[in-house]
């Protein structure tokens, strides 16, 4: 396997976005923070809020993952502070997760980030993302905070 991290390209992006915003609002309802009749507008505004200038806006790098020439997922990795960058985003298309695709990207995403100059690196994971969570604790990701709540 030879993981690349391409830039993404505005088709590219236009396919990533349209995927993320529906499955940015799904997690949120799966997580009980919003209802479903109200989380594609409420994801539609966060992703504008955080790339008002798309694939272009300034301090965020998207990338098309491929194993040679096949795509076969996406890293976004914003650069917050000189030293601080965070994951927005890591998806490995359909069919294509379980080969160690995520692990091997976290890797890369890790290289560039050292190129630009950060000394870290943080993420979000959903607390039921449990395949998720056991990758990044596995790279030497540490939990910082967890939120807990009760559904009354």
């Amino acid at each position: 396997m030879m993981v690349r991290l391409d830039q993404m390209n505005s088709e590219e992006f236009q396919k990533y976005l349209s995927f993320a915003i529906k499955h940015f609002a799904d997690e949120q309802i799966k997580s009980g923070n919003w209802k479903p009749e109200e989380a594609i507008s409420k994801a539609t505004e966060e992703y504008e809020k955080l790339l008002p200038e798309g694939q272009d806006t300034e301090n965020n790098h998207l990338f098309t993952i491929r194993d040679g020439s096949k795509e076969v997922g996406m890293i976004w990795l914003a650069q917050i502070t000189n030293e601080k960058g965070f994951i927005y985003g890591l998806n490995i298309w359909e069919g294509n997760q379980g080969k160690g695709y995520g692990k091997k990207t976290m890797q890369e995403i890790e290289v560039l980030a050292k190129k630009f100059g950060l000394k870290s690196i943080g993420l979000h994971v959903f607390a039921h993302n449990n395949i998720a969570r056991d990758l990044y604790e596995k790279l030497g990701y540490i939990e910082k905070n967890i939120k807990m709540e009760k559904t009354l």
